[in-house]
């Protein structure tokens, strides 16, 4: 596919590329640039391995740059990640793709922007705008969902999704690995060490900057909620421990005179005058209640129970 930047991207043959002065946009498979790529007279040979991209990055050449992308799945980012190449210099910007995901993202563009001063810096930044766009609404899904279980934990909830806690954390992780490699090709655009950029557009690469910086640092906020809350969950389960340990150390305070009690008179000595005392049975009983109420009544006032 190919695409002039105007008004609006408005895709064209590739003919169109060698007759118009207007920067353009190509997406290629791989096999079509292995083919093709000498047109472009960009003079790198792309690695077209797309099973051999880890990362989003970009690489500045003598008469070109070059990169590639490394998109998580923003609806599962435990699947695998959107891999695809690209290279560009002052004439337009051409990217390998066999994924589908970079057409996907410029028919986005195509069909929601419309410019008023069109060029490749504008087009760019709209593109990588294309890649995080939901990304703020996915955080604050997150953030619901985590002060859901705050609450849960706050109100004694017996049952605790730890697996989703442990999954989100992993999935903000992925993600803030993902702004730090946008963030470093956002800063090597705007470098411009080859002044393929108009200086004054520029600007469209800082904007997307900050942008990726907040991203970041929201991120890294979330990381450190779910920490938070893994921290309060131990603290509740230590204190529901500490209770069970409370009165079981109660219970066991309270027996053991009774159990003094027990083993003194079930010795059953000859000489124990209580043994043939009318009274002596029921004495031991009302002995043994008093000794529970008391102490039962002692740990009360001590705050214990």
């Amino acid at each position: 596919m190919y695409y002039l930047i105007e008004e609006t991207l408005k895709e064209v043959k590739k003919e169109a590329l060698k007759s118009t002065k207007n920067q353009y946009v190509a997406v290629l498979s791989s096999g079509e640039w292995k083919q093709d790529r000498d047109s472009f007279e960009m003079g790198m040979d792309i690695d077209t391995d797309m099973s051999e991209i880890f990362t989003t990055k970009a690489e500045v050449n003598y008469d070109s740059l070059t990169g590639s992308f490394s998109i998580p799945n923003r609806k599962d980012l435990s699947a695998d990640d959107s891999r695809f190449a690209f290279a560009l210099d002052e004439k337009g910007i051409v990217f390998i793709d066999d994924s589908g995901k970079a057409e996907e993202l410029i028919r986005n563009v195509q069909r929601t922007k419309k410019w008023k001063f069109p060029s490749l810096e504008r087009f760019i930044y709209d593109f990588l705008d294309q890649i995080v766009t939901d990304d703020l609404r996915l955080m604050e899904k997150y953030e619901r969902e985590l002060d859901s279980m705050e609450k849960n934990i706050m109100d004694g909830e017996e049952t605790f999704p730890t697996v989703r806690l442990n999954d989100i954390r992993s999935d903000i992780r992925d993600l803030r690995i993902h702004y730090e490699q946008l963030i470093d090709l956002g800063q090597e655009l705007e470098e411009n060490e080859n002044n393929f950029f108009k200086h004054e557009n520029l600007r469209y690469f800082r904007l997307f900057l900050n942008r990726m910086a907040r991203l970041h640092d929201s991120s890294n906020s979330l990381r450190d909620y779910t920490m938070q809350i893994r921290d309060q969950y131990k603290a509740h389960l230590d204190i529901k421990q500490n209770r069970i340990m409370t009165i079981l150390t109660v219970v066991t305070t309270i027996f053991m005179p009774l159990t003094l009690i027990v083993g003194w008179y079930g010795m059953n000595f000859r000489y124990m005058p209580e043994l043939e005392w009318r009274w002596g049975y029921p004495v031991i009983i009302v002995i043994s209640l008093l000794i529970a109420i008391g102490c039962l009544l002692f740990f009360k006032k001590k705050k214990w129970l």
